[in-house]
């Protein structure tokens, strides 16, 4: 399950562009660029899904055998040795954890699995005070830290069944690692998405910047909300609309929320966020969806993020945009 939603698309139909595209954790990836020769293009898709394949290795947690699930297994104390990519992922997840104040939670496996979002089946009834309460024992971001030495990096836990769940970041972390690769390979303007992770440099074939939409929070495709030139940064969406289902007569959203162990019941039903990374931006989307308008527009306000929100009145939808967001905002249709 991973929490940005494919809610936000790439304006990539210029002439010129080629597009590749694929699959990696349980979502799609897309690159963007100007138009390559079919051997260099096959190359490329090649070394894309190589690098994806072997992050999700890294990061699942629906993989037995991938490093995460192994940690997540180990029932010790013990620091347990990790990729500079993990570490980084968990460094950036505690930070912003802290700065929401808990609302952007990577520990919440149990009340995940316990809501019905994980590789679990959905509950027949609504859980009860005791379970919810027995699967917040088991979470909480303080069991957890990440140690760094000359010799390399390290997780490391003080709950024995504490686990660890990157779905929220994956997305943005491998869509970093994707423009990672594009550098690599000597391309300088692209586009690059995993889910609803989107990345970009340079512009487009025809000498414009790349655009990307940000679509309405309902379940009609194309409808656009606004649309926003990246200017090399990263953008994330989080939403409640999509990916949610009934149960004993109220709509279950997959958005946890830490605090109570219960899913959000607020009116915010998207939250966007524009960073320096798409990790980043991926992290503190979900926070901010936790925590609600109110608390997501103060805190948006007082980090100096760049957030878009969109809320339900009743029967209508109504946007909010922080300052920083505005200077990337191209229009609206």
């Amino acid at each position: 399950m991973l929490l940005a939603l494919l809610t936000l698309s790439a304006c990539d139909n210029a002439p010129g562009t080629q597009v590749l595209e694929g699959k990696t954790m349980g979502t799609q990836w897309r690159v963007s660029v100007a138009a390559l020769e079919p051997p260099r293009a096959a190359q490329l898709r090649q070394r894309i899904q190589q690098q994806l394949d072997a992050d999700d290795h890294n990061l699942s947690t629906w993989k037995a055998d991938s490093v995460l699930s192994r940690f997540n297994r180990y029932q010790g104390s013990a620091p347990q040795p990790v990729d500079a990519g993990m570490a980084d992922i968990v460094t950036v997840a505690l930070r912003i954890g802290q700065k929401t104040g808990g609302a952007m939670d990577i520990t919440l496996g149990p009340l995940v699995n316990l809501w019905g979002f994980g590789p679990t089946k959905q509950p027949v009834h609504t859980p009860d005070a005791a379970q919810i309460a027995a699967a917040r024992a088991q979470t909480g971001l303080q069991h957890l830290r990440v140690i760094q030495g000359v010799a390399g990096q390290w997780l490391q836990k003080d709950l024995p069944t504490l686990s660890v769940d990157l779905s929220t970041l994956g997305e943005g972390y491998a869509t970093d690692h994707l423009a990672r690769l594009m550098e690599q390979e000597g391309i300088r303007d692209y586009l690059v998405s995993v889910g609803g992770a989107v990345l970009s440099r340079g512009k487009n074939p025809q000498g414009r910047p790349w655009r990307v939409a940000i679509q309405k929070p309902t379940d009609r495709e194309n409808a656009v909300q606004a649309l926003v030139d990246l200017q090399g940064h990263g953008i994330s969406t989080a939403g409640s609309y999509r990916n949610y289902y009934e149960l004993d007569g109220k709509r279950i959203s997959h958005v946890i929320d830490p605090l109570s162990g219960r899913p959000i019941e607020h009116k915010l039903v998207s939250a966007t966020v524009i960073a320096p990374t798409a990790l980043e931006a991926d992290g503190w989307d979900t926070g901010l969806m936790v925590l609600g308008s109110e608390k997501a527009q103060a805190l948006a306000l007082k980090e100096q993020l760049a957030v878009y929100l969109i809320s339900k009145e009743g029967d209508r939808f109504v946007s909010w945009m922080s300052p920083q967001f505005a200077a990337f905002l191209i229009g609206d249709e």
